[in-house]
């Protein structure tokens, strides 16, 4: 191993050492919080209901704070004048539109299909969660996954644009027509505007988004950009793991008593889940090593598709089918399955990273 080989392994050695308490059992306490969270929604009568019910236009403010709170301090990580690099790359860009908006729509039709065929309204839960590309938690996992953070900002950007124009053309091809033409039975119609998506996107994208362009603009011109990134941020960091905990506990709260209450069914719908978050990943990771791209890019490529837009499934199947029909129950399912899958591949991709470097410089 040359000199620079070696420094590089020391470097991502020393990355655990100098983790907080937070972030070395992050893993745990994120089981901690699903846990917490289907416990309150089994155990406490009315509790479901009652967080139901604070809502603006569908959308949940317990579980709006909780992701803003998440968002923010990531998004304040974000070198915004360095956003030009990433939109110049173009196996990237293509990448990521081809993956989340033709291969993981199609992949999860067919997973539904094939293993929840005679279970429709699961079935077509999970063809919603496969359409509603991820544009928040993306953020977090990334980030721990030391991926490139300006190259998430613009792909999470880049599939909001297309989850307002794409969602319900995708929503009508795969739920009323594709299964017509393939002789699968009568299809479903998906009951959602585009002002509605549109909505989702501004407060779970745009609100969080500005206000970290904002605070890195306004606290670069004040402090200056190495004391910004070496005092400020470390500051407001463990406020995006806090409100990611606070956002499973609310969520899981808020299903605990229908997840609790059908444990086949919540093992059947998984089982697709868990293969979907597999090869979405995997196979998007493999791709980005093969076209080329390093580790930080790789990485957030394959995040970005392996996530799904939760809230906006759970919020259309909900306003589409009812509050306890199966397909939202399929919606919930998807944060049950992702959450801790998701975090499993972090530590998979931190492992890999050092192969990886080691790659690079050798290359």
């Amino acid at each position: 191993m040359t000199p620079t080989q070696a420094r590089a392994v020391t470097e991502d050695s020393s990355v655990v050492g100098k983790l907080s308490a937070l972030d070395r059992f992050l893993a745990v306490w994120i089981l901690l919080a699903m846990g917490l969270g289907l416990g309150l929604g089994r155990l406490v009568p009315g509790l479901n209901d009652a967080l139901a019910k604070v809502e603006i236009g569908g959308i949940s403010l317990p579980i709006a704070v909780g992701l803003l709170i998440m968002m923010y301090p990531v998004l304040a990580k974000v070198r915004y004048d360095k956003l030009d690099a990433v939109t110049g790359d173009r196996r990237l860009m293509v990448s990521s539109l081809v993956i989340n908006w033709i291969l993981g729509p199609a992949l999860m039709f067919a997973l539904a299909w094939i293993l929840l065929a005679d279970l429709p309204e699961y079935r077509t839960g999970l063809i919603i969660v496969g359409l509603a590309r991820c544009i928040a938690m993306v953020f977090i996992w990334n980030d721990l996954a030391c991926g490139d953070r300006e190259a998430a900002a613009v792909l999470v950007a880049l599939n909001s644009v297309f989850q307002v124009i794409a969602f319900g053309v995708l929503g009508w091809f795969y739920l009323d027509l594709l299964p017509g033409w393939l002789g699968l039975g009568n299809g479903e119609h998906l009951d959602i505007s585009m002002g509605k998506i549109a909505l989702n996107v501004v407060i779970f994208l745009g609100v969080p988004l500005l206000a970290g362009f904002l605070t890195r603009r306004i606290g670069e011109k004040k402090l200056g950009r190495e004391t910004y990134e070496a005092q400020f941020l470390p500051k407001i960091c463990p406020w995006a793991l806090y409100g990611l905990l606070f956002t499973i506990v609310i969520l899981f709260a808020l299903q605990g008593k229908t997840i609790t209450s059908h444990p086949l069914d919540v093992a059947r719908i998984a089982l697709p889940l868990l293969v979907y978050f597999a090869v979405m990943w995997f196979g998007t990771f493999a791709l980005g090593k093969a076209i080329g791209l390093n580790y930080d890019r790789t990485a957030t490529l394959a995040f970005t598709a392996a996530g799904n837009n939760f809230e906006l499934a759970i919020a259309v199947a909900i306003a589409t089918f009812g509050v306890t029909s199966g397909q939202a129950l399929s919606g919930v399912v998807g944060p049950l399955i992702e959450v801790p899958v998701l975090v499993a591949l972090v530590y998979v991709s931190l492992a890999w990273r050092r192969k990886f470097t080691e790659n690079e410089l050798t290359s």
